[in-house]
């Protein structure tokens, strides 16, 4: 799938265009930016205003054009702080929808943290745990702790490199009234949160988006002599970047902008930056910070990926139906590697019988399926949980399926645990006779593969099945004794020889010991 994500912020619009993965993988196919300074008119006036929202329409129109060329499947369009203050913001969001036929999501500053951070903890190793994230855009700096497993926390400031620029920068090169004013203002904003800082405990500081990775950039080349490609994981101290910011601050913005790695547009934002984050990190005892190359736009990408089903993945029709069964057995908490296994060994029964059977592919499926849902009622409780497994399935609003193979999958949970299927129970009962057999059948194979794994996670990696006339032989390969099992299947082969018109025996492959002569093993509990 191609997603096209569109990062409307409030220094620069970004574009990434990705070929993505139902893993969560993608590749990078195509990537455009545009600088437009939307903070600076929003700080400087409250307002977008005209001129550019002008340019803001050219800029998305743009980006769908080139979305368009490489057949993006999915645009992905979120806009930030600049959006989320701006008195103009419902117009310019309106217009840019009208003109362009893109539609835009305005994002809080908490649900921007939270896809930056899932681009910087898919990007960089955080180790040790937890990590402090910053970001700093146009109109607002993203402040988040977390680990690899997620966000922790999160707050988003007023302290967007524009805004500060704007606000409290008079001299070219700044000041020291400059400085004092930037300084003041961002040890006021974060001194708010820095006894949530402080209990949560950073380990280690990372950062991310345009003008903070320049600053690691040039941070890194006047140490080495080489200005590096990327600033993925790259680690300078923070004596470094408060060497580069006394630099900076006593240069003109024409002198920086010849700075090589420097882009020309950002040149005047860079001593606001430089002293944010050098305040940042004397303030949370950071000595050191890695960077990230990953930030919003890459997790709006890895956000829309999570948002598709397997069906949509595979464009099969009939992926909906998996997809949904697995959902309603993640609902339930269900055992996974018991269900897996049962299903798994549920299929290799069905296929090594197929002669005997002559069941469908379509029986097949809901042979596995079932199987995958067959304990789900030990969700409610584990006495009688075959009932509480044909309620959940009846009722668990399972898409993709019809009637007849809901009330399939229903006698499956209701009768895998042993015993024959009843025609008191409803769903059994609409079924005719001859379907009645065939769904009987289905239930034989799934008792005696969830006998197979008695012990839940047991020591059965697989069968294989042999069949002569009036015997069905399962030559069982484990890992390990499999005493319980064997003592389980005695419990649930009665049905299967019922339906099926022959006797059944289960050989360990190991022993060459068939049922018959396993001694008895007494129940657990």
């Amino acid at each position: 799938m191609r997603i096209a994500a569109f990062d409307l912020g409030s220094n620069s619009f970004h574009l990434l265009v990705a070929d993505a993965h139902p893993d969560g993988t993608f590749e990078e196919i195509a990537r455009e930016k545009e600088m437009l300074r939307l903070g600076s008119a929003v700080a400087a006036t409250g307002k977008i205003g005209d001129a550019c929202a002008d340019s803001a329409v050219e800029v998305v129109q743009k980006f769908r054009a080139i979305a368009e060329s490489y057949e993006a499947d999915e645009l992905v369009v979120c806009a930030t702080a600049a959006f989320r203050e701006a008195r103009d913001s419902l117009a310019v969001v309106d217009r840019i929808e009208v003109e362009t036929g893109v539609k835009v999501r305005v994002i809080s500053g908490r649900e921007e943290a939270r896809l930056i951070f899932d681009a910087v903890r898919t990007s960089v190793v955080i180790e040790p745990s937890p990590a402090l994230a910053l970001d700093l855009g146009g109109g607002s700096l993203e402040l988040m702790l977390g680990g690899s497993r997620g966000l922790t926390w999160a707050s988003s400031l007023k302290l967007g490199v524009a805004r500060l620029t704007a606000d409290l920068v008079r001299g070219d090169p700044p000041t020291g009234g400059d400085v004092r004013r930037i300084t003041g203002a961002v040890t006021k904003s974060v001194n708010r949160v820095l006894p949530d800082i402080s209990r949560l405990g950073p380990k280690m500081a990372i950062a991310s988006s345009g003008t903070l990775g320049t600053l690691i950039r040039l941070a890194a080349a006047r140490r080495s002599g080489t200005l590096p490609t990327s600033v993925n994981q790259l680690t300078v101290s923070a004596r470094d970047l408060e060497a580069l910011t006394a630099y900076l601050l006593d240069m003109t913005s024409a002198e920086r902008a010849a700075l090589p790695g420097v882009d020309s547009r950002r040149a005047d934002l860079l001593p606001a930056g430089a002293v944010l984050l050098t305040t940042i990190l004397d303030m949370t005892g950071q000595t050191e910070l890695v960077g990230s190359d990953w930030a919003l736009r890459e997790g709006m990408v890895l956000d829309a990926i999570g948002h598709h089903t397997r069906a949509e993945w595979d464009g099969d029709p009939k992926a909906i139906r998996r997809e949904s069964v697995l959902g309603l057995c993640r609902r339930c908490g269900w055992n996974e590697e018991h269900s897996t296994k049962v299903a798994r060994l549920a299929v290799e029964l069905f296929d090594g019988m197929a002669d005997m059977h002559k069941l469908t592919a379509s029986d097949r499926e809901l042979l596995e399926l079932g199987a995958l849902l067959h304990d789900i009622g030990e969700h409610v409780s584990k006495d009688g949980h075959e009932r509480h497994t044909a309620y959940l399935i009846e009722n668990g609003r399972l898409r993709g399926f019809r009637p007849d193979e809901i009330d399939v999958l229903t006698c499956l949970g209701r009768f895998h645990k042993r015993g024959n299927p009843k025609s008191s129970f409803e769903a059994y009962a609409r079924f005719r006779s001859t379907e009645q057999h065939k769904v009987a059948q289905l239930i034989a194979l799934l008792q005696v593969a969830d006998g197979l794994d008695r012990s839940h996670g047991g020591p059965v990696r697989a069968v294989e099945v042999y069949s002569s006339p009036g015997v069905v032989e399962v030559v069982v390969e484990a890992d390990d004794d499999i005493d319980l099992e064997l003592w389980g299947l005695r419990r649930k082969r009665e049905l299967f020889e019922k339906v099926f018109g022959c006797r059944l025996d289960v050989v360990d492959a190991q022993l060459e010991l068939p049922l018959e002569e396993d001694p008895a093993i007494p129940p657990l509990g």
